[in-house]
């Protein structure tokens, strides 16, 4: 599957988020990139771009190509309920994320890496597909097997002072998460307008 591997820190300067995580260059260097340095002038962004650039920085987040995004907002647009609201939705309840969010992977790259090589199981099946959609109730495992559950506690040593979503729960011994529900708008804290995105996609 493809995916973003370009410079990360240069993307989470342009937009001034830290989209792939805490950065110590992004603290030292809180303006965009380029040559003009915390000086350069910039023009005023119109409408558009900057609703492209909140698509743009949940894009980057997630770790998606174009194509996928527009998919799954396709796939929300279709749903009933708030159309933003089911786009973060759906990109919060994909099983790399949840593996991120549960603390069985340092990066969602890492989660996705951690999912594509077998080494999670869903309500105890494999599961080797990233973008699959996890429901309320499903339980999220690490594979029983020593290669498995040494990678997710090496793991979760890095990630154990970083807090645990509401709408998740975690069991760091037995190295299982739970879904207790799908999140609210206020569960994401979303670092994007998301209704910008849809109006983006409706011109």
């Amino acid at each position: 599957m493809a995916r973003y591997t370009g410079p990360k820190t240069k993307i989470a300067r342009r937009y001034g988020v830290p989209l792939f995580g805490p950065s110590k260059s992004l603290e030292r260097k809180n303006y965009p990139p380029g040559m003009h340095g915390p000086k350069g002038s910039r023009r005023k962004q119109s409408d558009y771009a900057i609703a492209l650039g909140e698509k743009q920085k949940l894009r980057f987040q997630y770790g998606l190509m174009e194509k996928q995004f527009r998919r799954i907002f396709e796939t929300a647009l279709r749903r009933r309920g708030v159309t933003g609201e089911t786009l973060l939705q759906l990109l919060e309840t994909r099983l790399d994320n949840v593996v991120f969010r549960l603390g069985l992977a340092n990066t969602r790259s890492a989660a996705r890496q951690l999912v594509s090589h077998g080494h999670v199981q869903v309500n105890g099946r494999n599961v080797n597909i990233s973008s699959f959609n996890v429901k309320a109730g499903d339980e999220i495992t690490v594979k029983d097997r020593p290669k498995s559950r040494q990678l997710a506690q090496r793991n979760m040593e890095l990630t154990q002072i970083a807090p645990v979503p509401d709408w998740l729960t975690v069991d760091r011994d037995a190295l299982t998460g739970k879904v207790a529900h799908i999140p609210s708008r206020e569960e994401m804290q979303p670092m994007v307008n998301e209704q910008l995105i849809v109006e983006l996609y409706s011109r």
